[in-house]
């Protein structure tokens, strides 16, 4: 059996680990959103806690866009396709 030389491009294995990354990131975001959005339907938090989620949620949707663009990964390229069972990320 003779070895067999696997070529890998550092550059797009490296953007593609930033995309994984920033695929879990995306993730977690969005359901911390629905998240938040649950509790503020029940009444659970007051006034300034809804203040203060919105800007953080903002903020971080800000920076996931900045980072994509540092990257350039684009916002679709972080929603895998997990063949019969869908997309990964559920449409916003």
């Amino acid at each position: 059996m003779t070895g067999s030389r696997l070529d890998v491009d550092s550059g797009e294995l490296g953007r593609d680990l930033v995309a994984l990354v920033l695929t879990v990131v995306e993730l977690l975001r969005q359901l911390m959103e629905r998240q938040a959005i649950r509790r503020i339907d029940q009444g659970d938090l007051t006034d300034g806690q809804v203040e203060e989620i919105g800007t953080t949620l903002m903020m971080l949707d800000q920076r996931m866009a900045e980072l994509c663009e540092q990257h350039g990964v684009r916002p679709e390229d972080l929603n895998l396709d997990l063949g019969p069972l869908g997309s990964l990320l559920p449409r916003e």
